[in-house]
């Protein structure tokens, strides 16, 4: 149990480093794929009963979909103009 909340622990400290060394503001592909990474690497933990491999492979999983879901978020935006460079207005 205590091995699962390092992992846990460790995701979520990276995921957030990852996040705050960007300055000008991720994009929503960029998101995706952060947010799909922690949430499959936790997933990917649990249905592994806390091995190093299923926590790797739901990372990678996870990685991909949120990846792909936010790319599509961001043709969205795009091309409906509503695209904004900084994933939002500044006012």
């Amino acid at each position: 149990m205590l091995k699962t909340r390092y992992w846990v622990s460790a995701v979520a400290l990276s995921a957030t480093a990852f996040l705050g060394g960007c300055a000008s503001g991720p994009s929503n592909q960029q998101l995706g794929t952060v947010g799909g990474a922690v949430v499959g690497g936790a997933v990917g933990n649990a249905i592994g009963n806390g091995s190093a491999v299923g926590t790797v492979g739901g990372a990678a999983a996870g990685a991909l979909i949120g990846n792909e879901v936010g790319r599509r978020s961001d043709q969205r935006n795009y091309y409906n103009n509503n695209y904004y460079p900084n994933n939002g207005p500044r006012y």
